[in-house]
Parts: structure tokens; C-alpha cells; sequence
């Protein structure tokens, strides 16, 4: 069940970052996934993004560390197994919450106190944020985007997933202290792996290429080479041209799926997708070569 409070501000939720100009490096959010291995600053999306939205806070949610490197045609296969990413055992593990915030110094009490008695004479966190806050996420207002559980430091994700919705709480962690709001919440999205020959099942359903999103992020010269039919070809490296556009082209609430050629190009643009706010999302394992190993062998390999 969605709840949703009424946000003033009309600034965007940045899901990505880029290096700082600022001192503290320091971030209160984990890495997306502990097994995915360290990012290359170079990588092609990684570029991209930085281009395109100039993103800059290292403390939102989803930092360009959480995006594994890729290269045009990155020959690492996924695991065989359908994987699910971000995902938790715990029952509250199912829920996600849209979370702004700001933070002063440890030592900074007197501060702490006075914005404390502002906001309860009616003054708006976002706009403190923006005057006050350490965080870089002042810039958006102290906007932290959707985050679920196992993203942030212990001290914050117990105070933030057990705040009354719109209530402004305070938390203390190793950066200091936090004023923080929970605006709203909602059912944790899904970011899967699918598997070549369940792709290919589905497809057998004249009703699947009309009900789903299938999306491809290869290459117009890869396309040329190999393809399958429904899918809309959306190529990474113009990512500025429909990156901004994702959300008013597809609908965040239907089944998305993503491929490229050995699968892990789809994969950061699923992840990017779920932090969009895109509710189920499926990358393709392997990619079309793995498609055409499997399944189809009528479909050429590069």
C-alpha cells in the first residue's frame, strides 16, 4: 500500500553521484549490493550520467559506487541461477521509503535545538536543509531519495524506517546529528534476473509483448547484427537523450525488461530503472548472446 504526503518542494530525487567537491566523503548509505565488485570511474555509464545530470552528493542512496564496471561489450556472464538484487529476508524488508533530511555536527547542540523549535513553529526541513545542512544533499532540499532497508548505517535506518510518516525525528550516527522525515513509503520494488528460455516462454504469449516493456540498451550497430522483436531500443551511450525522458515514455508500474548483449549493461540501466522508481524490473541474463545460445540459435552471436 502506497502512502504518500504532499511534497513542497518541486526539486528532483537524484538517484546517482558523482564525486564531490566537498571534504566529507563519508556516506550513512551501504552499497546497493556487498558481492557486486568495485566500480571502474570510467565507465561508460558512469560517464554518461555524470554528463548528462552533473550529480555531485556522495551520500545519496544510490551512489555511482553501486554500479559494477562495464565496457560497450563486456564479455562477464551473470550467474546461471535467476539472482535478485537489493532484496531482503526481513518482513520489513518489503517496504521503501522516500526520506529527506539534514545534518549538523556532533558539537553543534545549540543548532540542533534551534532547528528542532523552527520546525515545530511550522518551518519546513527542506528549506533548513538547504541553509543548514552538512550533507551534500542540501542541494535537493536534503532529499534522499527511495531507500529500503540494508542501504543505510544501522543508527539512521532504525530511526528512519521507525518514524510516524511526516513526522520530523532525530537520530545521532558517527556523522552527527540528523533531522529526518519520511514523506512517504511504499512496497519494495523488484529487480530480478530472468532467465534466457523464461524470457523465450514468455514471448510464446501474444499477450506478454503488449502487457510488458522490453527495452534494449545495445548499440544501433549491435542491434544490426542481432535483435529480437518487441523491444525498443534505447542505446546507452545516448543515454542524455532518453534518460530524462524514461519516466513519461514507460510506465514505472508495468513488468520492464532489459537487455544487451552479455547482460550486464542491462543490469546497471535495471538498477537505475528500480531507482526511478520502476516497480518490477528484469534483467535478461546473458544477454542476447546467452539468448541465442540457449534458446534460439537462428539468432546470430557477435
Amino acid at each position: 500500500m502506497l502512502r504518500v504526503s504532499v511534497l513542497r518542494s518541486s526539486f528532483p530525487i537524484i538517484p546517482f553521484s558523482s564525486s564531490s567537491s566537498s571534504s566529507s566523503s563519508s556516506s550513512i548509505f551501504t552499497s546497493f549490493s556487498s558481492s557486486s565488485p568495485p566500480p571502474s570511474s570510467s565507465s561508460p555509464l558512469t560517464r554518461i550520467i555524470h554528463r548528462t545530470f552533473h550529480f555531485h552528493s556522495p551520500s545519496l542512496p544510490f551512489t555511482l559506487k553501486h554500479f559494477q564496471p562495464m565496457t560497450p561489450h563486456h564479455h562477464h556472464h551473470l550467474p546461471n541461477a535467476s539472482a535478485s538484487y537489493g532484496t531482503s529476508s526481513d518482513p520489513e524488508g518489503d517496504r521503501e521509503i522516500l526520506v529527506q533530511h539534514l545534518l549538523v555536527k556532533e558539537s553543534d547542540q545549540k543548532l540542533l535545538l534551534d532547528l528542532q523549535q523552527r520546525i515545530s513553529s511550522g518551518e519546513d526541513l527542506s528549506d533548513l536543509a538547504v541553509e543548514y545542512s552538512m550533507c551534500p544533499s542540501k542541494e535537493e532540499g536534503g532529499m534522499l531519495g527511495w531507500v529500503r532497508k540494508g542501504q543505510m548505517v544501522p543508527e539512521f535506518e532504525e530511526a528512519a524506517f521507525g518514524a510516524p510518516l511526516n513526522k520530523v525525528v532525530k537520530c545521532k550516527t558517527k556523522f552527527g546529528w540528523h533531522l529526518l522525515q519520511v514523506l512517504s513509503e511504499r512496497e519494495e520494488s523488484i529487480l530480478q534476473d530472468i532467465q534466457p528460455r523464461e524470457l523465450q516462454e514468455k514471448i510464446q504469449d501474444p499477450n506478454f509483448l503488449e502487457e510488458a516493456q522490453l527495452i534494449d540498451v545495445r548499440e544501433p550497430d549491435e542491434v544490426a547484427k542481432a535483435s529480437l522483436p518487441g523491444f525498443k531500443v534505447l542505446p546507452l551511450r545516448q543515454f542524455g537523450v532518453w534518460g530524462p525522458e524514461v519516466a513519461t515514455s514507460f510506465d514505472p508500474n508495468k513488468d520492464t525488461y532489459v537487455m544487451c548483449h552479455h547482460g550486464m549493461r542491462s543490469l546497471q540501466v535495471a538498477k537505475w530503472l528500480q531507482s526511478q522508481g520502476f516497480r518490477r524490473v528484469y534483467n535478461i541474463s546473458g544477454g542476447i548472446h546467452a539468448y541465442a545460445e540457449q534458446v534460439d540459435p537462428s539468432v546470430p552471436t557477435y
